[in-house]
């Protein structure tokens, strides 16, 4: 599958859909976003049912703003529309494999015990 580009308006429904999500938050400007970029693109082919998508922080300032992005390539794995990571940094094509099966493997039920049990101890 090939990457889809991301907006402000495409966003959030992107990520809040069922199954994995990958966002890269990139710039034409930046080298690192450059040298991560086909290795991204070869994990789109290698994993179809993964949505691959990419955020240019030029053109989407604001959606860079609001999803906190301070250093490029940021990359961020969404699972049912929660967010597991979110990390600064040119992944190397093997630790990116390993973070699309942590996500695979990520005991969702457990993910959202945790995020309830923080939300109540908030709320106190």
């Amino acid at each position: 599958m090939a990457t889809i580009n991301l907006t402000g308006e495409s966003f959030d429904p992107t990520v809040a859909a069922d199954g994995i999500v990958l966002v890269d938050f990139w710039a034409a400007w930046c080298g690192p976003c450059r040298m991560f970029a086909p290795v991204f693109d070869t994990a789109s082919r290698t994993h179809p049912d993964v949505v691959f998508a990419k955020v240019d922080t030029e053109a989407e300032q604001g959606l860079a703003a609001q999803a906190g992005i301070t250093s490029i390539p940021t990359l961020m794995a969404f699972r049912d529309g929660i967010l597991l990571y979110a990390q600064p940094g040119a992944l190397p094509a093997p630790a990116l494999e390993q973070l699309i099966s942590a996500v695979r493997q990520a005991d969702m039920d457990d993910v959202r015990a945790q995020i309830a049990q923080h939300e109540t101890a908030s709320a106190r």
